[in-house]
C-alpha cells in the first residue's frame, strides 16, 4: 500500500504573460534558477520549487488544451519573524508591481499580515505569526499542541 506524504515539492503558477511574470518576480528580488527554460521559469525555494508556466502551455501539459485556467482560490504565504520584515517584503512587492489587496495590519488571530496579488492575480500573504516561531533559516514547523 502506497501512502502519500504530506509535502509539496513544486508549485506551478499559470501566467498569462511569462515575461511579465518573470519581470515582476525579478523586481521583487526573486532569482530564476538555471534550469529555467524559454517556456517556464523555476525559482528554488527552501525545500520546494516555484514555477511560472504560460496558461495555454499549462493546460496542454495537463491534457486539457481547451481549458480556461485561472488563478484559483489559493493563497501563497511568506511568514517572517517580525512586523518590520513583513512591511519591507510587502512594500518591495508593491514596488515591483503587485496589486494591493490589504496592507499589513494586526489581525484577529494575534499576528500581523497583509495581502497582495501578482500581475496574474495570484494572491500572496505576507505575515508574522507569533505562535509559529521560524527556524533561523526561515523554515516553518508547526509547534506541538500540547
Amino acid at each position: 500500500m502506497t501512502i502519500s506524504r504530506q509535502r509539496v515539492t513544486l508549485i506551478t503558477l499559470g501566467v498569462a504573460d511569462l515575461e511579465r511574470a518573470r519581470d515582476f518576480y525579478a523586481r521583487w528580488g526573486w532569482q530564476p534558477h538555471g534550469a529555467s527554460q524559454p517556456g517556464v521559469a523555476f525559482y528554488q525555494m527552501q525545500g520546494a520549487v516555484l514555477a511560472l508556466f504560460g496558461l495555454a502551455d499549462l493546460a496542454t501539459d495537463q491534457g486539457r488544451p481547451d481549458a480556461a485556467l485561472g488563478a484559483g482560490a489559493v493563497t501563497l504565504a511568506q511568514n517572517l519573524p517580525d512586523e518590520a520584515q513583513v512591511d519591507a517584503t510587502f512594500d518591495a512587492a508593491l514596488a515591483a508591481g503587485a496589486e494591493l489587496l490589504k496592507r499589513p495590519e494586526k489581525v484577529f488571530w494575534g499576528g500581523y499580515s497583509g495581502y497582495f496579488a501578482d500581475p496574474d492575480g495570484h494572491v500572496w500573504e505576507i505575515a508574522m505569526n507569533p505562535f509559529w516561531p521560524l527556524a533561523e533559516d526561515g523554515a516553518l514547523t508547526l509547534p506541538d499542541e500540547g
